[in-house]
This record gives C-alpha cells, structure tokens and sequence, in this order.
C-alpha cells in the first residue's frame, strides 16, 4: 500500500482477499484522500501495488509499499507496462485502439476470471482480436 493511507508498506494477506481488506490492513485512508476510482470490492492478486488518493494513470503503478498474498513478495517498476490486474476503465481507455466499451470488457473479463495471469488471456476478452492483441501486448502487462 502506498499512497494516503495511515500506515504505507507491504501487507501480506490470505489469498482471495479484496482491495478494502488491504486499506484496512494499512490502517484506513487518510483524510482528504480520494477514493474515486478505486474499487474497494475487487480481488486482490499477488504482488499487486494499491496506491490510494494518486491521480489516476498509468503512471501511478509502481513505488513503496504493495500487497503480498501467499508468501510471495511485490514488484513493479513505476514507469513500465499498464498492469491487466490493476488499471482502472480509465486507465486502460488511454490504450491505443482501447475505448470505454472495450476497458470494461477488460475489468469485466478481470473480475470473472480472477485477474490475468498473462498477457495471452487478453485475447480471451470480447473484442481483442489478433491485430489489437498485437497492438496491446508491448504496453500491456498482467
């Protein structure tokens, strides 16, 4: 966890736990932070960096702190690939060829399966054909 929260760092939780476990493992936000497009019901995956009251963005992945489920630990630079498992409709309709149809499909897709374990299971999403697969794959990662 990183961001506005009362305590940032790396919390390890039991697997299947949600993003508002994870706020309340940091201790709750902190006053004034916006919670906008963090969707606090959603399964966490392992390794997964949650950054709370940050613009939203590819660019807010990445930095101190995250999420470790199981034993494993956390890991993601801050200027690199849109995370599948963690971008927002936002995030992912800045995409190219990626509008607001297709990023819910993504989300949608994402919170059926239980996340992305690779980049190959975009082509399983409703509307990621070969040629926007082959778009994506650079700047897309799970």
């Amino acid at each position: 966890m990183s961001g506005k929260v009362r305590r940032p760092g790396i919390r390890q939780l039991p697997s299947g736990s949600r993003v508002a476990d994870a706020l309340r493992a940091a201790g709750g936000v902190r006053a004034g932070a916006d919670l906008t497009g963090l969707n606090r019901a959603r399964v966490l995956m392992d390794g997964e960096q949650i950054v709370v009251g940050a613009p939203s963005g590819p660019s807010t992945e990445g930095g101190a702190g995250g999420v470790a489920l199981g034993s494993s630990g956390v890991g993601s630079s801050a200027a690199g690939p849109v995370s599948l498992n963690t971008a927002t409709v936002e995030q992912l309709d800045t995409l190219p060829g990626v509008g607001p149809v297709l990023a819910q499909h993504i989300v949608d897709y994402r919170a059926q399966h239980g996340g992305f374990r690779s980049i190959d299971e975009l082509r399983e999403v409703n509307g990621i054909g070969d040629r926007r697969f082959a778009d994506l794959q650079p700047l897309v990662g799970p």
